[in-house]
């Protein structure tokens, strides 16, 4: 269990590095358009990325990860 949640971690820094790595200006750009959004958009926003973080670990694991 643990060696998974170590791979999902390293997983996530390797696109978040990625994502600051190759477009800067569009982190910039995109955390613009989130100040530009009320706190309950935010939260809500946050929280469908949780439910679809849920399914696609449900999904992989259901594929067999």
């Amino acid at each position: 269990m643990m060696e998974i949640a170590l791979l999902a971690l390293g997983l996530v820094l390797i696109v978040e590095g990625l994502a600051y790595a190759l477009a800067p200006s569009l982190i910039e750009a995109m955390l613009e358009a989130l100040r530009a959004l009320t706190l309950e958009q935010r939260r809500m926003l946050g929280l469908a990325a949780v439910a679809g973080g849920v399914v696609l670990v449900w999904l992989a694991k259901a594929l067999g990860a």
